[in-house]
């Protein structure tokens, strides 16, 4: 693993290479409330490089200016884009994503026009807690791109049902519930390497 700084139009972010032999990139990064450093992404980038994914880990510019909490959004989706146009030209295959709002504004980005093969949401939030008529979808229809969304079956923001239903009327779009996982994708009983390792072997297979 070794560490780099991407630029974009409002700077550089900082970043994590886990490099691999094979010629897949992933690009990923972190919740409203994480860093790059998140342990669950960590494992998580960990278990893909192992299995010959390259994987990029970044900060979103908030996090590099040393706050706590995202501002506007198109900050962060400006971001995203010049990631992906930075990293598009060094891998034969691009996908993009990360933990909840990292996800989505992944997702954004690509609506926008983000060139990728592929969208891997860790942990999407379809709806904010308890509010599940205030859903984060239009966007999605009109994306052609296969994406992968890897659900906890207790996680808050995400109701299992919306989110099946949501699934089932995108086109490429594919499901992977984690049993009794919440939206951090802790399970009681489970390490978090434990369940990372089997995200990543559902991301290796969606894939392939």
């Amino acid at each position: 693993m070794r560490a780099k700084r991407i630029p974009w139009d409002g700077g550089a972010v900082s970043a994590a290479w886990h490099e691999a032999k094979g010629d897949t990139l992933l690009a990923l990064t972190h919740g409203a409330g994480g860093t790059m450093e998140t342990p669950s992404l960590r494992a998580y980038a960990a278990a893909m490089a192992a299995r010959g994914v390259a994987v990029v880990r970044f900060n979103l510019p908030y996090v590099e200016a040393g706050r706590k909490a995202p501002g506007p959004a198109v900050r962060d989706e400006a971001c995203w884009r010049a990631v992906a146009t930075y990293l598009r030209p060094r891998a034969r295959r691009l996908y993009l994503g990360g933990r909840s709002y990292g996800g989505r504004i992944a997702s954004h980005a690509v609506a926008a026009g983000a060139a990728c093969d592929g969208l891997v949401f860790l942990a999407y939030p379809l709806h904010p807690p308890g509010k599940k008529t205030e859903l984060r979808t239009a966007h999605l229809a009109g994306i052609a791109i296969p994406m992968l969304f890897l659900q906890g079956t207790r996680d808050a923001f995400a109701d299992p049902d919306l989110l099946a239903r949501t699934v089932a009327a995108l086109p490429g779009a594919t499901l992977h519930h984690i049993e009794g996982a919440d939206h951090a994708h802790a399970v009681r009983g489970r390490t978090i390497d434990d369940v990372m390792t089997e995200l990543a072997d559902v991301t290796l297979a969606w894939m392939h």
